[in-house]
């Protein structure tokens, strides 16, 4: 049960004893701020801690934005001020100089919610202010370096008026806004695709508000859309009429529950770090399911479109790399701007334009829609030719405007980019150890870490295709693996240095995708698909750790599944070794397993156990 503590008289007929419980807390009164001080400290350590003066009115929403969300150490609003677990010590002596003065302000609430842990720095509140308690000790946290978060409120209101007129005047202010109507509202993506803000969001957000009223939490949610999008799969891996119109529907309703989840997350305020992991990751385990499916029940009609499916997967996987990697590489360069940067601004100012740039780009709203229906009223074979020439214009159009971007921008790499893209390059022990080799010597030249990294990609994949499975594919992987350790031997801080990570993706996935079509073993693709996911989910896996804040997963675990010169070298190993016969087959399952296995066993171990924070997206489609 959370705890707030009332400060001086209350405010007769105020409702915010009422508001507070509704939020959870359980109210109590002091007489002064030294008596809040006493009962500051009383409050457990493991629990968040609020301060709101009694004199404050505003919508009960806005009280929610200041005081219950769980991403941020301390927030404040006018009138009220939270810290959690890392924050109270700052608080704590943010509050000692007044509470030591024995002065004591009209009204104050101290509110304690949610457990969590660790400490902050010292702060000093100034005792000699007249403004409201909390707003003196949220300017303390901030003057003592703890990061105060203070939400957008828009149209609600929050103040602490301090005569009759201006309280009349704010509760009328509160009358005319429909708190309700605002929480629906902001419990939408600020920015979206094109299908999900005129066909799913308009009604989504009240799927989100019934699932809130009615206990269920954003996980639930989450794993509802997994659910359905596996049963869409099996639906499709019936290869009946029925049943491909039965797949796609159900992949439309999983991709309504996949935005009611952020949609519930935002109404209710439920971020948390198995949220962020759960959503991160299902979305890809459902597309690359659903793919599977298709191309089962397109075999039971006769028509073998295995390698079309892992085409497609592969298209979609190094598209994402390209964002993250770009991303990744320019979210805190100095000098970030570019005329080609300046010019798509304008462009995403001009009505018509936003909703066209942001369809051809092909997001998960647009993609899943296309998918589903042309799974309703054609073939696999269609869905995924579709699919690989939609997602091919749109990683063209993206890409080149990157590409620009990169050339005209004037920038900077930071330590940190340069790091993000080390560890988005997935290196393993036989890359480093060329990559020691490579820096002592001096190489690569300046500059030239991504011509080495494309070169040694496109000798890779072209021996795939054409030379003959054998020694000379196995020298193929090698000189790869020489080419990869020297791409990677200096920081990546070149101006085109983030098309790195997306080169060795390409690769790796198309020389698997490449050596499982020439083979002779019938069940190599599917193989080689089962591979293929298992590292794409390491990668996307690797994305979201940096995201968060936490680096990329543990060298032992890269160096374990051998990174993806290792991999890449094995598979055509494999190749080489395993000509003939269903051998080859066999052994991609068995590493597709191995990989499979290490790689989730630790991924679960550390995004359920690590207290690694919540990654959020507000707005940029999948």
């Amino acid at each position: 049960m959370s705890t707030a503590i009332l400060t001086g008289p209350p405010v007769p007929g105020s409702p915010l004893e009422g508001d507070l419980r509704s939020l959870g807390f359980d109210v109590r009164v002091a007489a002064d701020e030294r008596e809040t001080a006493a009962l500051l400290a009383a409050v457990p350590a493991a629990q968040r801690v609020a301060v709101v003066d009694p004199r404050f009115v505003g919508h009960v929403h806005a009280l929610r934005l200041a005081l219950t969300d769980p991403r941020f150490p301390a927030a404040s609003a006018p009138g009220a001020v939270t810290a959690q677990p890392e924050a109270r010590a700052a608080l704590t002596r943010a509050l000692a100089p007044a509470a030591a003065s024995g002065a004591a302000t009209p009204g104050t609430t101290v509110t304690a919610p949610a457990p969590t842990a660790t400490e902050a720095p010292a702060a000093t509140a100034a005792t000699g202010s007249s403004a409201p308690l909390p707003d003196r000790l949220a300017e303390a946290l901030g003057a003592a370096g703890v990061a105060v978060h203070r939400p957008e409120l828009g149209s609600l209101v929050a103040a602490v008026p301090t005569d009759p007129q201006g309280r009349k005047e704010t509760r009328d202010a509160v009358e005319a806004v429909d708190d309700e109507a605002v929480r629906l509202r902001s419990a939408v993506k600020a920015r979206d695709g094109f299908f999900t803000t005129f066909f799913v969001s308009p009604y989504s957000r009240y799927l989100a508000r019934w699932c809130a009223r009615r206990g269920l939490t954003p996980n639930q949610v989450t794993t509802a859309s997994l659910v359905t999008a596996l049963v869409a799969a099996g639906c499709a891996a019936t290869g009946t009429r029925g049943g491909y119109v039965a797949a796609g529907l159900l992949l439309l309703f999983s991709f309504v529950l996949d935005c009611t989840d952020g949609q519930l997350a935002r109404y209710s305020l439920q971020y948390s770090t198995m949220g962020a992991w759960l959503d991160a990751t299902f979305d890809r385990a459902k597309e690359y399911a659903y793919y599977a499916g298709l191309a089962l029940g397109a075999a039971r009609g006769g028509d073998d479109v295995w390698a079309l499916a892992l085409a497609a997967m592969v298209l979609q996987t190094c598209r994402h790399v390209v964002d993250f990697s770009f991303n990744e590489a320019n979210h805190d360069a100095a000098g970030n701007t570019s005329p080609t940067a300046a010019l798509s601004d304008k462009l995403d100012a001009k009505g018509w334009t936003v909703w066209v740039r942001r369809m051809i780009v092909l997001p998960i709203g647009e993609r899943w829609a296309m998918i589903a229906v042309l799974t309703a009223v054609t073939t696999p074979r269609v869905v995924f030719w579709a699919l690989l020439i939609g997602c091919a214009f749109a990683a063209c159009y993206t890409t080149a405007g990157r590409l620009l971007r990169s050339l005209t921008r004037k920038a900077r790499r930071t330590d940190r980019a340069a790091r993000a893209l080390a560890d988005l390059a997935d290196s393993g022990p036989l890359a480093e150890l060329v990559a020691k080799v490579a820096s002592r010597r001096g190489l690569p030249p300046a500059r030239a870490q991504v011509l080495v990294a494309f070169a040694g990609a496109v000798w890779l994949v072209a021996g795939a295709c054409l030379a003959p499975v054998g020694p000379a594919l196995v020298l193929g992987a090698v000189l790869y693996v020489l080419t990869s350790g020297t791409a990677v031997a200096r920081p990546l801080k070149g101006a085109l240095d983030w098309l790195v990570p997306p080169a060795f993706r390409a690769a790796e996935y198309v020389t698997i995708l490449v050596l499982a079509a020439r083979s002779d073993a019938p069940q190599a693709l599917p193989a080689a698909f089962g591979l293929v996911a298992a590292v794409a989910y390491h990668h996307y896996d690797t994305v979201y750790r940096i995201r968060g804040g936490t680096g990329a997963p543990p060298a032992w675990l890269v160096r374990t599944i051998g990174g993806h010169e290792g991999r890449t070298l094995v598979v055509a190993v494999l190749a080489a070794v395993l000509a003939t016969g269903n051998g080859f087959a066999l052994a991609l399952t068995a590493l597709a397993v191995a990989v499979a296995l290490v790689v989730l066993v630790e991924s679960i171990r550390f995004w359920v156990s690590s207290g690694a924070p919540a990654v959020h997206d507000e707005g940029e489609p999948a």
